[in-house]
């Protein structure tokens, strides 16, 4: 890299570094903005948080906030908080030492072999009283709807080449997600659809205007089933 191109990419701003041109971790805030007001309790469990993106945000929400990931390289990403607890462990063989109130499993039932048999185990780590929130991506987005019709994908819950790379094994629509909790005798208190996304992430990052990021998240709210993301507040 040249060094007026390297001055070009410094001048850029973070904004253009960590949010326009990083369209993926974006949809993590619009994600975590969903489910801030719905968050309770002092404890609260996050289940697979990668390199933190929304460890983040979560860590001021509780007066204690662990973490589960399994990948150590990741884990070692985050930085460390006098209220963050971090675990290097599978899911599976996390045995927690207390319960929690609010537990946190964002993108992570379309990436594990049990999705139900994962739940089972979760459900058990409420506190009375207690939420779990769930997010995962949505087969019937647009995009991928679009997709469909262009030839690209046969159906629209098809795994792609992006969902292969990421290790997912499977695509959700709101009805196969509501499906795979009440199979674990979970309550759905609520669901909902994130961003409503026509255009892959780099095209979005790439074009759209900061109006048109913001206006399609808020158009998302209206639209859940055909939303980029959808979620759901489930209790015992």
């Amino acid at each position: 890299m040249s060094g007026n191109e390297q001055k070009r990419v410094e001048s850029v701003s973070d904004w253009y570094l960590k949010e326009q041109l990083d369209f993926d971790k974006r949809l993590i805030r619009f994600r975590y903005e969903t489910i801030k007001p719905k968050l309770v309790g002092s404890r609260g469990l996050e289940l697979g948080p990668a390199e933190g993106e929304m460890t983040q945000f979560l860590i001021d929400d509780f007066d204690q906030l662990t973490i589960v990931e399994g990948a150590a390289d990741l884990l070692a990403q985050i930085p460390d908080r006098v209220n963050l607890v971090k675990v290097h462990s599978l899911f599976e063989d996390f045995q927690p030492q207390s319960l929690f109130d609010s537990i946190v499993l964002e993108h992570i039932l379309e990436h594990v072999g049990d999705p139900i048999g994962l739940l089972n185990r979760v459900k058990k780590w409420l506190a009375p009283g207690g939420k779990l929130f769930l997010g995962v991506p949505n087969g019937n987005s647009i995009h991928r709807l679009v997709a469909v019709k262009m030839g690209l994908l046969d159906h629209a819950c098809q795994l792609n080449a992006r969902d292969h790379s990421l290790g997912h094994r499977r695509v959700y629509t709101l009805d196969t997600f509501r499906a795979d909790i009440e199979k674990c005798g979970l309550r759905v208190l609520e669901m909902g659809g994130v961003y409503f996304k026509p255009l892959s992430n780099r095209q979005i990052q790439e074009h759209w205007s900061e109006e048109m990021i913001q206006g399609f998240y808020e158009l998302g709210k209206d639209f859940p089933g055909y939303a980029a993301e959808i979620y759901a507040v489930c209790a015992t």
